[in-house]
């Protein structure tokens, strides 16, 4: 960057705001966060003006122009009010008397200014869906019995909207604010700092030369830096760029290459220590500490990875690929020579987070400290003030996404608490499941899916976790594992198709179609669908029962998705038939139920399996010695 593009990023006053905004979250969550309601509204504030600097309207030339900058003096002027006129304090003064039309006019303003701003950075479905539960909040009397309801008047909406803590204000913008954005300004600074370098080379130099070469790289490499960023596509572009050309020049079809990295960068938002911002939300839903989610998740994430690993080994292995020659591999002393520092932000963050369970808030900024003090420390690359800068900046709009879904998400969630359809929809689940538990999970399911398509993994996991867990428990589910499991098939809805965000981005970096692009990361991420039903089924997989019983389960479980790799790949020592193929995924799918019987039944299919390939392997290669002996004679 030159000098003078330097002063253009002074003067830029959208780059200003976002620096303004990312030292007001600093500092707040190092000297304690305002009132509630102040803290949250500032931050949204903040990030609803950036939006409509960063994504302005681009038709309409001049009169285009002027309506952005009126939305902004708009949005000011809301700020203006609600931080002066509608405090918590004032807002109690008037409950008896009910709110006034300043307060509903100004209230119904802010709802539509969220919209359109979730529109800009989210796309339509996020904003459908915020006006649809808007639209049923009226439509209550004519609607079917199962979600009827009386039906609420403009200004009953407004205020429950608008003016409590179970509506806009209420827990997904809690944790936006206080925070998810720090775990992003933590991502941003690790990638400006060069970290993310580091993590990408440190995979590569470990993994590269095997036979899956790239497409195993990728998979550590977008692991770990899913569970820093969690956002699925933003990953995908970062890293993908890297490991997507890779995975082409060694033989890879493109639809694969984008596939392996939209699965790989998918499963980071469910992998510890991170998670992203929809695991902080859903320990703020429960009432429990982070670490007690990070841990409760750590094996089905492992078991994901896993699978994830033999599914692009056996790929590689099909395609009879090899892997990256030596002298196109960054080696692993040397990267870890110019690189090892970056190793204790990330361990100060795990240590902070999961031993001495501070608060997320604390141990995002000590982590993020830390990885600034090493970038500037360090000889090779050093930040400058500049970069430091940037960095926050760079960090603030990464989490404006977050803040528009959190903020709608809130929105719907005032709908669902006035008209009380979490409640309706409950037994609706109930009712059509006819109490079957297994009917439960796979209507929850695939709810999770169609209300993600489109929408941030955040926001499709708040409105999901609002209306179906509450049925999953009063089925017997353990929450731990309701909660999870809805998070899960938030998450792979970005590479569902046929609206996949994850596989359409890595189509772009790939030049791949992004349809087949999009099915073939749905094969990859298989087991993302599995998982949860082991979980479900098995909660000693998220660690509820005793030690013996959790061994038990970890072991069962490995079994079966390395039976669902070698299943749907058609491969484990040599290729495999239909038989072979069957009895694979018939033995995955009776391991999924964590019982002595269907795993006796389950191991029995796989034992049959393993010896048809073991014997079909031992007959190729007495084949091959034979033709070699008969060439040699000849």
């Amino acid at each position: 960057m030159t000098s003078r593009d330097k002063f253009k990023n002074i003067v830029n006053f959208a780059w200003v705001l976002a620096l303004a905004m990312a030292f007001f979250q600093i500092y707040t969550g190092g000297f304690g966060l305002l009132t509630a309601m102040l803290q949250r509204s500032i931050h949204l504030y903040f990030a609803m003006v950036l939006i409509l600097l960063y994504y302005p309207l681009t038709k309409g030339g001049r009169v285009g122009r002027v309506v952005n900058y009126s939305l902004i003096g708009l949005t000011l002027l809301v700020a203006a009010y609600m931080i002066s006129f509608a405090t918590p304090e004032q807002l109690a003064a008037r409950a008896l008397v009910g709110s006034s039309l300043g307060d509903i006019i100004v209230g119904s303003t802010l709802v539509l200014l969220v919209f359109e701003v979730t529109r800009r950075i989210g796309g339509l479905p996020l904003t459908i869906i915020g006006l649809s539960f808007i639209g049923y909040a009226f439509a209550g009397p004519y609607l079917p019995s199962l979600l009827a309801h009386r039906g609420y008047s403009f200004i009953q909406v407004v205020e429950q909207v608008v003016y409590t803590h179970e509506g806009l204000w209420g827990t997904p913008l809690a944790v936006s604010s206080s925070f998810v954005i720090l775990f992003v300004i933590f991502g941003a600074v690790l990638e400006k700092s060069g970290g993310g370098k580091f993590f990408i080379d440190l995979a590569f130099a470990a993994t590269g030369r095997s036979r899956s070469g790239p497409a195993l790289s990728a998979v550590v490499s977008s692991a770990f830096m899913g569970t820093i960023n969690g956002v699925a596509a933003a990953n995908v572009v970062t890293t993908g760029a890297f490991t997507i050309p890779l995975m082409k020049q060694v033989g890879y079809k493109p639809h694969v290459a984008g596939a392996v990295e939209a699965a790989a960068s998918t499963g980071g938002q469910i992998l510890p220590p991170v998670m992203g911002a929809a695991a902080f939300i859903m320990a703020e839903m429960m009432g429990v500490s982070y670490s007690e989610v990070a841990l409760a998740a750590t094996i089905p994430a492992l078991l994901y990875f896993i699978s994830v690993g033999l599914m692009v080994h056996f790929e590689a292995v099909k395609l009879g690929l090899k892997g990256l020659s030596k002298e196109n591999l960054p080696i692993v002393k040397d990267v870890m020579r110019d690189g090892w520092l970056f190793l204790f932000p990330i361990c100060l963050l795990i240590y902070l987070l999961v031993i001495v369970a501070y608060s997320p808030t604390k141990s995002a900024l000590f982590a993020t400290g830390l990885m600034l003090l090493i970038g500037v420390v360090r000889k090779k690359d050093r930040m400058s003030l500049m970069d430091v800068l940037d960095s926050l900046v760079l960090g603030v709009r990464n989490s404006l996404v977050v803040v528009a879904a959190c903020a709608t998400a809130g929105v719907v969630i005032g709908v669902v608490v006035i008209t009380g359809l979490g409640l309706r929809f409950s037994n609706l689940i109930v009712t059509l499941s006819g109490g079957n538990l297994f009917l439960a999970l796979i209507l929850t399911a695939i709810t999770c899916i169609i209300l993600g398509m489109g929408l941030p993994t955040s926001a499709a996991y708040i409105i999901t976790a609002t209306l179906g867990v509450p049925a999953l428990v009063n089925l017997g589910l353990e929450p731990m594992a309701a909660h999870l499991f809805v998070l899960y098939f938030a998450v792979v809805s970005v590479i569902t198709p046929p609206v996949a965000i994850a596989g359409y981005a890595a189509s772009a970096v790939a030049q791949s179609d992004p349809m087949r692009t999009s099915i073939t990361a749905t094969r990859f991420g298989i087991v993302a669908y599995v998982v949860p039903f082991m979980f479900a089924y098995g909660p000693a997989l998220i660690l509820i029962g005793s030690p013996l019983k959790i061994i038990i389960a970890v072991v069962t479980s490995l079994a079966g998705v390395a039976m669902i790799a070698f299943g749907i790949q058609g491969w484990m020592v040599t290729k495999a038939g239909v038989v072979e193929r069957v009895a694979f995924l018939a033995a995955a799918l009776l391991l999924i139920n964590t019982q002595i019987t269907t795993d006796a039944i389950g191991i029995s299919f796989a034992a049959l399996a393993i010896i048809l390939q073991m014997r079909k392997r031992h007959l190729k290669l007495k084949q091959e010695a034979q033709a070699g002996a008969e060439t040699i004679v000849g």
